[in-house]
């Protein structure tokens, strides 16, 4: 058996460009099937519905909330939710960060000052997993691309919300560098979007930190579907 994970979803009101909450995005994949999602809104790096001048705790306060009300809703509908995030080292250059919780973000305010590479490396010294999120999207709000390759455990080589070109570089460029291979929707609008992107495993996860270890070890699947119901609605 195969559990299926949505590992790279944004919520409202929390991520500014979400268009639906949790409840609607959590019915959305349980009525797919799916074991569990990853609530990984946009940082405070990054596109995120807060003001910037609160205090820090306030601001973390703020962008734990979707996910916090995720995970009792999806108790309640069964269906596992997990902690996940969306960080912006540049405006455009995106990295999924998997393994790291509320308290550790409230008492590591000093990453936010340390350049690119250093704040990547950092989160990897604390045990998170670090995945570069579509690192040749062409968008308009994309100058250039920005690669680490010696700072991430892996590429997002299928983004559901890329294009097959753009994702079909990003797999040569995991090869090239022998990154773990990733996948995620980067669903912004929960059963309105064309295709999904995710991970499967052969077990059940408990845990973000298990989580990462399957990841890190390779111990699962990529994959990209069309999704049936939408076009179904169409």
């Amino acid at each position: 058996m195969k559990y299926k994970y949505e590992t790279h979803l944004h919520t409202y009101p929390v991520s500014k460009c979400g268009r639906f909450d949790v409840e609607t995005n959590l019915k959305f994949y349980k009525s797919l099937g799916y074991d569990g999602v990853f609530v990984t809104n946009h940082f405070i790096d990054g596109n995120i519905n807060c003001d910037r001048t609160l205090p820090y705790r306030e601001q973390i306060e703020f962008y734990c909330s979707d996910y916090e009300k995720a995970a009792k809703f999806g108790k309640q509908i069964g269906i596992k939710v997990f902690f996940g995030i969306e960080m912006s080292v540049c405006h455009g250059t995106d990295f999924l960060v998997y393994g790291l919780g509320k308290d550790w973000l409230l008492n590591n305010q000093k990453m936010m000052e340390l350049p690119p590479k250093d704040r990547l490396d950092y989160l990897r010294q604390n045990g998170a997993l670090v995945i570069q999120a579509h690192p040749y999207r062409e968008a308009s709000y994309i100058e250039y691309f920005r690669l680490f390759p010696r700072n991430v455990d892996g590429v997002e080589v299928l983004n559901a919300s890329n294009t097959d070109e753009e994702n079909q570089i990003a797999e040569y460029y995991a090869a090239h560098y022998d990154l773990t291979r990733f996948a995620g929707s980067d669903n912004h609008r929960a059963g309105g979007i064309a295709r999904l992107g995710g991970v499967e495993l052969d077990f059940s996860l408990e845990s973000e930190a298990q989580f990462v270890q399957a990841i890190k070890q390779r111990k699962h699947q990529v994959f990209l579907i069309p999704n049936e119901k939408e076009a179904c609605s169409q």
